[in-house]
């Protein structure tokens, strides 16, 4: 069985449980960091020595970073479907994942972190209106992107789906400004029709 280090409103730990879901998979997830604490603790720096969420744990063999996780997992219960072998294959799928690692998450940080973790008085208000234009703008590549097709991939999910399909659901439930992006709204509408979207990604912003 699987072991999950991670607390559930972590949306990085929230991908790797999406991904668990759609493949099925027994698991077991233990309530780490936030407010539950425990990942600066001696026992979960020797499994993670960056104190970070999620770590998952498969039978003895452990793996940090969410994204590592999200392609193990694939690679090793996928069968194929969401991962390809090819490298070409692979390399389609991995730009839209680093792309949400090294932009779009970047820039929604302030937004995020100032509406949902900061109290209304300690709010910097032109730092999360500029994080809202600017993810708003990176969204808008994604949207034309995604024009004739139901996922990012093609016309079948795959794990590229997985990273940005968590944060836009994020990014819908905030209150910030949303541009009628109607191909990135279809497919948020697809995911948002899936089992185990609904159990692991679509509960409340904390």
């Amino acid at each position: 069985m699987l072991k999950i280090y991670g607390r559930n409103n972590s949306i990085n730990v929230q991908k790797v449980m999406w991904m668990i879901g759609e493949l099925d998979l027994a698991y077991e997830r233990l309530d780490i960091g936030g407010e539950f604490g425990q990942n600066g603790q001696d026992w979960y720096l020797a499994m993670n020595p960056m104190g970070k969420v999620p770590v998952l744990e498969d039978e003895g063999y452990v793996l940090w970073e969410s994204h590592t996780i999200i392609r193990y997992l694939a690679r090793e219960y996928g069968a194929g479907a969401w991962y390809p072998s090819d490298a070409k294959g692979c390399g389609d799928i991995d730009k839209w994942m680093d792309w949400k690692i090294g932009f779009l998450q970047p820039a929604l940080h302030a937004a995020f972190w100032g509406l949902i973790r900061t109290t209304e008085s300690d709010r910097d208000t032109t730092a999360i209106r500029n994080s809202s234009v600017e993810t708003a703008k990176l969204l808008g590549i994604l949207d034309v992107h995604l024009r004739g097709r139901d996922y990012i991939n093609g016309q079948s999910i795959s794990i590229a789906d997985v990273p940005l399909g968590a944060l836009t659901n994020r990014w819908y439930g905030l209150d910030v400004e949303h541009p009628d992006y109607q191909n990135l709204w279809a497919w948020y509408e697809r995911l948002c029709e899936r089992p185990a979207y609904q159990e692991h990604v679509m509960i409340p912003i904390t």
